[in-house]
C-alpha cells in the first residue's frame, strides 16, 4: 500500500442525499476468474532455497510462507494488476508488479539479495529515549493516523522503529516488519514498511500489508468489526473508483467537481502541488474514466484537482480537528481533494491503481490513514475470504 497525501486543506460543501449501499464489484465478464500463482525463492548469491520466506498479495489476506524447498503457491488470485511481495529476515525484500489477464497459472520466482545490515545491532541501538519516543509518536499520527479506529490501533512491536530528522524531512525505517493489532476493524496486519518520508507539507509512505482476521470474542464484536469494515470502505478512494467504473458513482452518493489549479506559492505548505482554485465546477463522472488497452482496465484522467463530495456520511469530529476548521462544531459531508502525480492513472477492475504514487490525496481522504483501510478484497455484505 502506497500513498502520498497533502495535509489539512480544509473545504467542504452542504447537500442531501438518500444513499443506496454498493452491494458488488461492477459487472465484468471475468471478474470471479481465479489464478494460481507459484513459484520458488532462493538466495540470490548462493541459489540455496530460502525457508519461511513471507509471499504475499500486497494490502490483501492472500499469502503464504516457502517450504523447505522454498517453494510457495498462491491459491484464488483474482485477475488484475497486483504486487507480489517476498520478505524474510536477512535479506532485501523484493516485489513484482504484476497484471494477471488470463486465467493461465503463473510461475514467479525470486532470487533474495542479503542484507547488508546487521539487523541485530540496530534494534538495540534504537533506545527508546525521550527523542525516539516523540518521533514514535509522530510517526504514529502520521502512519496509522488520527481516527477513532486509529486510537483501537497499535503496533505491538515499534522498538524495530528507527527514525531520522534531516533538513525538514523526517523519515522511517523498520528493521523487521511491523505488527499491526486493528482492534476496530478486527485485523492483525504484518506491515512490511519500505519507505516513510514526512515533510510540513506532504506524507508519503510505502509498504505492503498481509491481513490476517482477529477472532472475535463474541457474535457482538464480530458484528461491530463488520459495521466498522463497511464504514471505513464507504465513502473510500476504493468505493469511489469501483462506483466510478460500474457508471454508478451518483447513486453511490458521490458528486464530483473539477478546482482547477491556481499555480504555485512561494514558501507555502502545499508547494509541492499547485494550489486548487476557489472555483468550483461540476464534472460528469463519464469523463474520469475510459476504456485501457485491455479488458478489465481502465484510464482515470482529469486536470487540475477534482473534488469528491461523499454524501453517505458526515464528516468524524476528530477530522474538524485536525483539519484545524475553525467552524468544528458544523461537519459536513465527507468531501476529499486528488490530483495525478504524473499524468493519467491506469485502473484495473478492482478500483487498484497500477502506479502506486500516481494519485495524491487531500481532505478527508488524507485524513483517513492505515486504522482504516481493511485488506483489498473486503467487500460490504461479502464474506471475507479464508
Amino acid at each position: 500500500m502506497s500513498r502520498v497525501y497533502t495535509l489539512r486543506l480544509p473545504l467542504a460543501v452542504l447537500l442531501f442525499f438518500s444513499l443506496a449501499l454498493l452491494k458488488a464489484e461492477p459487472a465484468q465478464g471475468r471478474q470471479g476468474v481465479r489464478v494460481t500463482v507459484s513459484g520458488t525463492v532462493t538466495d540470490a548469491e548462493t541459489g540455496v532455497p530460502l525457508t519461511g520466506a513471507h509471499v504475499f498479495i500486497a494490502s490483501s489476506m492472500i499469502g503464504t510462507t516457502t517450504d523447505r524447498d522454498g517453494r510457495y503457491v498462491l491459491d484464488q488470485v483474482p485477475l488484475g494488476a497486483h504486487r507480489l511481495y517476498v520478505s524474510i529476515l536477512g535479506f532485501e525484500d523484493d516485489f513484482m508488479d504484476i497484471l494477471l489477464r488470463s486465467e493461465e497459472s503463473q510461475i514467479l520466482d525470486f532470487s533474495l539479495t542479503p542484507a547488508l545490515i546487521d539487523i541485530g545491532e540496530i534494534v538495540v541501538e534504537a533506545e527508546r529515549d525521550r527523542r525516539w519516543a516523540r518521533r514514535l509518536r509522530r510517526f504514529t499520527r502520521e502512519f496509522i493516523g488520527e481516527t477513532p479506529n486509529a486510537e483501537l490501533t497499535t503496533i505491538l512491536n515499534p522498538e524495530v522503529l528507527d527514525f531520522e530528522v534531516s533538513s525538514g524531512t523526517f523519515t522511517a525505517r523498520a528493521t523487521a516488519p511491523l505488527l499491526i493489532e486493528n482492534k476496530a476493524l478486527g485485523y492483525q496486519i504484518q506491515y512490511f514498511l519500505s519507505d516513510f518520508q514526512s515533510t510540513p507539507g506532504r506524507v508519503r509512505y510505502d509498504g505492503e500489508g498481509l491481513y490476517e482476521e482477529l477472532p472475535a470474542d463474541n457474535l457482538e464484536q464480530a458484528m461491530a468489526w463488520e459495521e466498522n469494515r463497511k464504514a471505513a470502505f464507504m465513502g473510500s478512494f476504493r468505493h469511489f473508483m469501483l462506483a466510478l467504473i460500474a457508471g454508478r458513482s451518483e447513486s453511490q452518493g458521490f458528486r464530483t467537481f473539477s478546482r482547477p489549479s491556481a499555480g504555485r506559492v512561494q514558501g507555502d505548505a502545499f508547494a509541492e502541488s499547485s494550489v486548487i482554485s476557489n472555483q468550483r465546477f461540476p464534472i460528469e463522472p463519464e469523463s474520469l474514466i475510459s476504456s485501457g488497452e485491455a479488458p478489465n482496465e481502465y484510464v482515470f484522467d482529469f486536470t487540475g484537482h477534482l473534488e469528491i463530495v461523499f454524501m453517505g456520511e458526515k464528516e468524524d469530529p476528530a477530522y474538524l480537528d485536525w483539519s484545524l476548521r475553525p467552524e468544528r462544531s458544523n461537519p459536513r459531508f465527507q468531501t476529499s481533494w486528488t490530483f495525478l502525480d504524473h499524468g493519467p492513472a491506469m485502473v484495473d477492475y478492482k478500483g487498484d491503481t497500477m502506479d502506486p504514487y500516481a494519485v495524491v490525496f487531500m481532505g478527508y481522504w488524507a485524513f483517513e490513514r492505515v486504522a482504516d483501510d481493511p485488506p483489498r478484497e473486503y467487500r460490504p455484505g461479502n464474506a471475507s475470504p479464508r
